[in-house]
């Protein structure tokens, strides 16, 4: 049964633990998100969701999957961190466009036994809403529909819709040579993160849905700083960093068809990363990118360091696509981010 039809017919009772019970408390929970009836004029309750966008405005549309064993862990992850993750990810996507939030539509595949409360203690999938729908408070985007399915394993999709002026959203093909690159915020805290938790796994259940320090656990999208650069029309480029610098960058320079080299030492690692795990390690979830030698990029967006990591340069035969910049001279960059369907651990 998918979120959006009637919950209970008339003199219906929900059975505890089972699929409406657990549908009308999503519903319940997802009302109290102040939302603007400029943005959805309908959301859960019918067989779809309604959406209104203001005049000359685009839809932009994004979708994350989050498996168990693969993006998260039940024994490590707290249920509020695998919630708040599972959105951040989409609203990384449409920080990247520079897009405001619209409506996020969630649909759950979950063994029966996260849904049933244990010693009177709130269930798995209440935690997990408690991570999400904090993170959609704090970003104004409604819950407005999805699904829900019994599942061997506890999967989580995202679907997260956003608005962009016609013709302005940022892409990542828009880099030109003599582009300079830059990254929001810092590098490699996320990975560096995991390998300590993965240390100390008891680690995972003290963290709190409340922390804001924990880039693994509970990392920040740059919507603020998305749509400060689209607004002021600085950027040429733009893509999140959710596989690692190494391989975004490759994209980014894929889709532009240029070339780039970066300065090693310019690097902003996070608390405890090293360069390898800056450049390879993925989850940041930060902002990359470039814009013209001539623009006038602030240190701080919205609060948030900006950092000139190097620049876009012409792609040449027999050249690497990206060049690190070493004390020792100058190094191919292979993308040895994350990658689906290769051979690699968790996550």
């Amino acid at each position: 049964m998918q979120l959006p039809k009637p919950i209970l017919k008339s003199g219906q009772t929900a059975k505890p633990g089972g699929e409406l019970a657990l549908l009308q408390t999503i519903r319940t929970r997802a009302a109290a998100i102040p939302s603007s009836r400029s943005r959805v004029r309908l959301g859960i309750g019918d067989d779809c969701a309604l959406l209104r966008l203001k005049p000359g405005e685009e839809l932009a549309i994004t979708t994350d999957l989050s498996i168990e064993g693969r993006h998260f862990r039940l024994d490590w992850h707290p249920p509020e961190s695998v919630g708040h993750r599972t959105l951040a990810r989409g609203l990384s996507d449409l920080a990247a466009m520079g897009a405001r939030p619209v409506a996020a539509f969630l649909s759950l595949g979950l063994p029966r036994e996260l849904t049933v409360s244990s010693n009177g203690k709130p269930t798995w999938v209440d935690r997990f809403l408690d991570g999400l729908l904090a993170l959609a408070a704090e970003h104004h985007i409604p819950l407005s529909g999805g699904d829900l399915a019994e599942s061997p394993l506890a999967i989580a999709d995202i679907v997260l819709t956003g608005a962009v002026p016609r013709g302005k959203a940022l892409l990542r093909s828009g880099g030109k040579p003599g582009d300079r690159i830059y990254v929001t915020g810092s590098l490699g805290g996320a990975a560096a993160e995991l390998a300590a938790l993965t240390q100390s796994p008891q680690c995972f259940a003290q963290c709190t849905a409340a922390s804001k320090a924990a880039p693994h656990l509970y990392p920040q999208p740059r919507i603020a700083q998305g749509l400060w650069l689209r607004k002021h029309r600085l950027a040429s480029a733009a893509m999140d960093l959710s596989d690692g610098l190494s391989t975004d960058l490759t994209h980014l320079c894929e889709e532009s068809g240029v070339a780039a080299e970066i300065d090693s030492t310019a690097l902003p690692l996070g608390t405890g990363a090293t360069q390898a795990m800056a450049l390879e390690g993925g989850e940041d979830y930060e902002l990359l990118f470039t814009a013209p030698a001539s623009a006038k990029i602030p240190h701080k967006i919205a609060g948030v360091a900006i950092t000139e990591i190097g620049r876009m340069r012409p792609t040449k035969k027999k050249q690497p696509r990206v060049t690190l910049l070493t004390e020792a001279g100058p190094q191919p960059l292979e993308p040895h981010g994350w990658e689906h369907f290769s051979a690699g651990d968790y996550t």
